[in-house]
């Protein structure tokens, strides 16, 4: 009598379950621990290229993100300070944001990032009487102060800044002492410096510019925008900007 076939036992696919819990807990964890403001652009934009190539790509391996050890360490060392400044950068504005949080409510100032730095901006209704280079210092000594306790912080020990004064687009009144937008303009952002000056800050760390209207927030074509674009900003300048 033959004897019957074993038929051969499948292995078991069981271990496939916690595998699987096991990757997806992982990137969980990466992704918490993932901090968009830190991207590396390049690295990035690399890793987007190698991902995207196609089939018909005639290629004898992937793309690297490095040409190697030594070319890695010397990127490393000539980014450190570029790092370092981004780092401090990014905790400056967590303290303003924080600081500052009175007068963002009470719509005194507004605080936005582009490629300059980081910008505190002083809409002017609040500190200037319009057509006026004269700070209300009676409503706006608490902002001033706080400004002043900011620029003197630790984190902006090593930091450029620049004050901007702008203006909307109505010309200055006839009996004005101010010739034109430009002069008005100018005016505010150097009566801010010396307010600020007074209060302690390095006069050496700033410059001072004034734009009349010639780079408005808003169009001019409501007194709402009007008032926007009527402001004094004070940019922490990022390295490439000084």
């Amino acid at each position: 009598m033959a004897r019957e076939k074993k038929e051969t036992q499948k292995p078991s696919k069981a271990w496939l379950d916690t595998y699987g819990d096991m990757i997806t807990l992982m990137l969980c964890f990466f992704v918490m621990l993932y901090n968009p403001s830190e991207v590396d652009v390049t690295q990035l934009a690399t890793i987007t290229q190698s991902l995207q190539m196609t089939e018909t790509e005639n290629t004898s391996g992937g793309l690297s993100l490095s040409a190697g050890r030594l070319s890695d360490l010397g990127n490393n060392i000539n980014s450190l300070p570029s790092l370092e400044k981004g780092k401090s950068l990014g905790l400056a504005k967590k303290k303003a944001v924080s600081l500052f949080a009175p007068d963002v409510k009470s719509n005194r100032i507004t605080i936005t990032s582009d490629e300059r730095g980081l910008i505190i901006t002083l809409l002017s209704d609040n500190f200037f009487e319009q057509g006026s280079a004269e700070l209300n210092i009676n409503e706006t000594r608490e902002t001033l102060l706080r400004l002043a306790d900011f620029f003197k912080s630790a984190e902006m020990k090593n930091r450029r800044f620049r004050i901007e004064g702008h203006t909307d687009n109505a010309p200055v009144a006839e009996n004005s002492k101010y010739l034109s937008n430009w002069e008005l303009s100018s005016e505010r952002a150097i009566n801010v410096l010396h307010y600020l000056a007074d209060y302690g800050v390095d006069e050496n760390q700033f410059s001072v510019a004034g734009y009349a209207d010639t780079r408005p927030k808003f169009s001019n074509d409501t007194p709402e925008s009007r008032a926007y674009n009527r402001r004094v900003d004070i940019i922490i300048l990022d390295e490439g900007h000084f």
